[in-house]
């Protein structure tokens, strides 16, 4: 028997620490299989279903390593969760002793300089009262974690004023650099066994190497990443080069205040700067009104956009040039003059209509545009970076395979020669749940469809008694179907964006008979066992939208090489974002539940078998009667 068999076994060490503990052949099987990848620094990718206890598995084989690993997932709230619940768990069974550290990005981070540089003096009535909160919190805290701060909101725009950015970090020149909780927290990172990050700050760490500012993830022995799934479209992000008029905005805010206060007599500086504000609020002008996406190249093309550009560019160029002329007088202005040099740099790459293997895309919110070039495979690139660095990589989440095999996530990420396994979740589908496709549906597209969404979704939660999530695939066929289901029904209905994500969770945990209507955000990263949720309805397949820029822009690149972009993008994206939803329903052995997929495709399309083939096996029915009965009959 081996290390992890034993830790495994009940007896063991992991039973003596969890009461109640049972052993699971699939858990002990991924462990075995991690603990080969570390023993060899080799690559595993791993698909372990629902309930197959794969943060254990992962994190004892690492701990029994005695190496020095990172553990990266999805967002803030798993690394939180991982960090103060499993991980302490899995340590009390293997060493005590392990030192271990939470590591988020520099905006999480509050910053002593920004904080002392603004007096308040400039701020708008709200955000001087949220500045002051800040400062409260500031004088008693010991970690500077944003995330202690409950009494502002999450996107307070205090934040950005006392928080501090790749851009505006004075490093080592900083006055409170001792001080720097960032640097404290990373000191710890260096130090520690383990270290929790999230996949953002993993990947902005390996951009900033690129640039040679110096990296916040310390050299390991074994990288793993959890919800591997989202990897992908999170490292195309940090390997590309975006520019937005936020940045800028910020920056000519910041020279402004610098101005008005340490350099007084360069009052041109502080003039050009307000120019080079107005020009770029100019260009969001020539935008639609309404937050959209879109292909840059062809923006760029009309001739109020190219002349504004060039505007901006010969402004930024200005700003520079005036900027040199008091450089050496402070520390802030020379890293502001970096900054414009690196906007003016970033200007002119975003801008360059004749760039390959890359998409020029744009986004913008209701005040400011984002300019991005994205790479259209990061393949190459991340396949390099394993290979420089002599360390074991695992990847794994519920949802990797697609149509039974891993060729897709492979290609995406450039793992060619990774071992793979592929393990089911212990649960019993057949009981515990049943698939239904509707009959008698007209097409996804066909505007009809509403009604018959309404009809369904009213059907269910009566037989549910509520505790149903809704999810869409948009925001505007999401808010039309709740309006008039709560027309129809008395149930309390709670309506993503209209309150943070938590806050709904937290709400639709209070009331018992509460229905949740969701899109995106609800799809994963949520956790609701037992009763609270009996019915998940999903309102067709998740197709990305064709008309979104990076998207176009890979499906062209796949024909132009003589390939199939259904096939081999649009298909794959869609079953992994379609298990996902699945995935919400069934969270335990004693759940049971029905999930039902308004889309007759399934049934009607060649295709319909691939999603078919990469759900659950649930027991299948096209009868919504079958389904009221089994909800009625949940105890």
């Amino acid at each position: 028997m081996s290390d992890i068999t034993d830790f495994f076994s009940n007896p063991g060490p992991l039973s003596d620490v969890i009461k109640g503990f049972i052993p699971r052949d699939a858990q002990t099987a991924m462990a075995e299989a991690v603990g080969e990848a570390i023993k060899n620094k080799g690559s595993l990718i791993v698909e372990a279903g629902t309930g197959t206890g794969k943060t254990f598995a992962y994190l004892a084989p690492a701990l029994l390593s005695k190496k020095k690993f990172i553990v990266s997932t999805g967002t803030k709230n798993l690394q939180e969760q991982l960090f103060h619940r499993d991980l302490p768990m899995v340590k009390k069974a293997v060493d005590k002793t392990k030192k271990t550290a939470l590591l988020k990005g520099r905006s999480n981070y509050l910053c002593l300089h920004r904080l002392s540089q603004h007096g308040g003096g400039i701020l708008e009535k709200e955000t001087l009262n949220e500045f002051s909160l800040v400062r409260r919190w500031a004088e008693t805290t010991s970690t500077g974690d944003i995330g202690e701060l409950k009494t502002i909101k999450e996107d307070a725009k205090v934040l950005p004023i006392v928080t501090s950015t790749v851009d505006n970090c004075l490093g080592k020149d900083c006055p409170s650099y001792e001080d720097c909780y960032l640097v404290q927290a990373r000191r710890k990172a260096m130090e520690a066994d383990v270290v929790v990050v999230n996949h953002h700050l993993f990947f902005a760490d390996l951009a900033l190497k690129d640039t040679g500012f110096g990296e916040l993830v310390p050299e390991v022995d074994v990288v793993i990443f959890d919800e591997a799934h989202q990897v992908p479209d999170i490292a195309s992000e940090y390997f590309g080069i975006n520019l937005s008029s936020r940045q800028v905005q910020d920056l000519t805010k910041d020279i402004i205040a610098l101005q008005r206060t340490a350099l007084k007599d360069a009052e041109q500086l502080g003039k050009i700067a307000e120019k080079c504000q107005l020009h770029m609020a100019d260009l969001r002008m020539l935008f639609p009104h309404n937050p959209s996406r879109g292909n840059w190249i062809e923006k760029l093309q009309q001739d109020d956009v190219a002349k504004q550009i060039d505007i901006i560019k010969h402004n930024l160029k200005n700003l520079a040039d005036v900027a040199v002329v008091h450089q050496g007088r402070d520390k802030d202005l020379d890293l502001m003059i970096e900054r414009i040099v690196d906007f003016i740099e970033r200007l002119e790459k975003v801008t360059d209509i004749t760039s390959t293997g890359v998409s020029l895309w744009y986004e913008t919110t209701p005040r400011h545009v984002v300019l991005h070039l994205t790479p259209l495979s990061i393949a190459d690139k991340f396949s390099s970076i394993i290979q420089a660095q002599p360390s074991a990589w695992v990847f794994t989440s519920a949802t990797l395979m697609v149509d039974g095999n891993f060729e897709h996530y492979r290609h995406t990420m450039g793992l060619y020669d990774a071992e793979t396994l592929s393990l089911d979740s212990p649960f019993d589908y057949q009981n515990q749940a049943i698939l239904c496709i509707p009959r008698f549906l007209p097409e996804p597209n066909d505007r009809s469809i509403k009604h018959n969404l309404v009809d369904i979704a009213v059907g269910l939660i009566e037989a549910s008694k509520g505790r149903s999530f809704i999810l869409f695939t948009s925001h505007a066929m999401l808010r039309e179907v709740a309006e008039i289901v709560s027309e129809r029904i008395d149930n309390p209905i709670l309506v993503q964006g209209s309150t943070t994500k938590a806050a709904l969770l937290e709400e639709y945990l209070k009331r018992q008979d509460a229905v949740l209507f969701g899109t995106g955000a609800f799809w994963e990263g949520v956790d609701v066992k037992g009763d609270d949720l009996l019915c998940v309805m999903i309102d067709k397949l998740p197709f990305a939208s064709p008309d979104d820029p990076l998207l176009q822009a890979r499906i062209d690149d796949c024909k132009k090489q003589g390939g199939n972009a259904f096939a081999q993008i649009q298909i794959p994206q869609a079953v992994i974002t379609l298990k996902q939803g699945a995935g919400r329903l069934i969270r335990d052995e004693t759940d049971k539940g029905v999930l039902v997929i308004c889309d007759n495709r399934l049934v009607t399309k060649q295709y319909g078998q691939t999603f078919l083939k990469s759900l659950p096996d649930m027991k299948r029915t096209r009868s919504l009667q079958a389904v009221h009965d089994f909800l009625q009959n949940i105890e």
